[in-house]
């Protein structure tokens, strides 16, 4: 069946400007706060409208249990169930709301079928937009879903539940060891502006320059060849090939000085990383990852002997780090960040054999991440 004959109610959210907002009211969701089956709080940037701006725009009032879709990227139609929640809430005109019929479809078994390999292979096909993709209502109402009967589907939730419960324990548990690094990275060397142990502040550039990558155009583009890192394959930790554009294999002896090899540290240096959750978005390349190419607005870290990888990584990680780099990407619709404002970020400059003594603690937490 088609989504929107699955609901009870299938529309969009209201269109609100800035001169409707107040600072209380009725809670405005919008599509930041929309997961992969997942409701994102973010209180700290949360917006409302006034009851009388409620009435007077005839808004459609949401509740806990409809199902919101955000019909923009990242990614385009994901989805989440609305929470319970003490406050009224509306929507932005970017997301539909979706308010299954229970008796066909229970709002668990939808939104599960909505982080589906086949829900997102279905939506492709409808999704418009070269620079800002989106879906139109009337083509994600057009998405088939698969509808077993509901026993099998309240089996499939049950088991979805189970594996979400052990996905986020397993979360939790990287997230404590990642904040193990951290601990021991200020325990053994401060901060700048905590340098207990008086190590020299350096320019981050006179020790570790930040090389941008080739601006390769899209009529070199083939579909087999050489693939481009670009800013939608940096993710956090690691590159993303879900999404590939490659260059003819010739262009790797051409461009050989934007080459990527092997324990490589890259960053995204532009939108959607800068401002997204995570702000700043630094991978390491791996031998499976080579070779490949480095496309415009991603820069590879050039070290100089005094730095250790492992090191500048968990440097580059740090909260100082992303304050930094979201004061200095600025507030325009696509903030970005240069080689040069990375490079003068001032940091400690610890002995190198002290470094390296790091960069063994991290390799034994990552031997755990894997055996955890």
């Amino acid at each position: 069946m088609r989504l929107e004959d699955v609901c009870k109610v299938f529309t969009d959210g209201d269109w609100i400007e800035s001169k409707d907002q107040s600072e209380e009211g009725i809670r405005l969701v919008q599509t930041g706060n929309i997961g992969e089956g997942k409701y994102l709080e973010k209180a700290d940037r949360a917006k409302y409208i006034s009851e009388e701006t409620f009435e007077n725009l005839k808004c459609t009032e949401i509740f806990s249990g409809d199902i919101l879709v955000s019909r923009l990227p990242e990614p385009v139609g994901r989805a989440c169930i609305v929470p319970a929640k003490q406050e009224r809430m509306i929507t932005a005109v970017d997301c539909t709301i979706c308010r299954p019929d229970e008796d066909v479809i229970t709002k668990e078994y939808l939104c599960y079928f909505m982080q589906s390999d086949a829900y997102y292979t279905r939506l492709m096909n409808s999704i418009t937009g070269t620079t800002r993709k989106r879906i139109s209502r009337k083509n994600l109402g057009d998405v088939e879903i698969d509808i077993p009967t509901k026993d099998v589907q309240l089996e499939v939730v049950d088991k979805l539940d189970l594996l979400s419960a052990v996905i986020e324990k397993r979360k939790e548990e990287l997230e404590k060891l990642d904040e193990l690094i951290k601990a021991r990275f200020v325990e053994l060397f401060g901060t700048v502006d905590n340098n207990v142990f008086d190590y020299p502040v350096v320019r981050l550039g006179d020790y570790a320059k930040l090389q941008g990558g080739y601006a390769f155009k899209s009529k070199d583009f083939v579909d087999e060849g050489i693939p481009l890192v670009q800013i939608g394959n940096v993710n956090k930790d690691y590159l993303d090939w879900e999404v590939i554009n490659a260059v003819p294999q010739k262009y790797l002896d051409r461009y050989k000085e934007f080459s990527l090899n092997d324990g490589d540290l890259v960053m995204a240096m532009t939108r959607p990383i800068i401002k997204s959750l995570n702000s700043v978005k630094i991978a390491k390349v791996s031998k499976s990852d080579v070779p490949c190419l480095l496309n415009q607005r991603v820069g590879r870290f050039v070290l100089s002997d005094s730095f250790d990888k492992l090191f500048l990584e968990t440097l580059c990680k740090s909260d100082d780090f992303k304050d930094y780099v979201e004061r200095m990407s600025g507030n325009s619709l696509q903030p970005n960040i240069s080689s040069k404002q990375v490079e003068d970020y001032m940091v400690i400059l610890p002995p190198i054999d002290l470094q390296e003594r790091f960069a063994e603690f991290v390799k034994q937490v990552d031997k755990s991440k894997v055996v955890a």
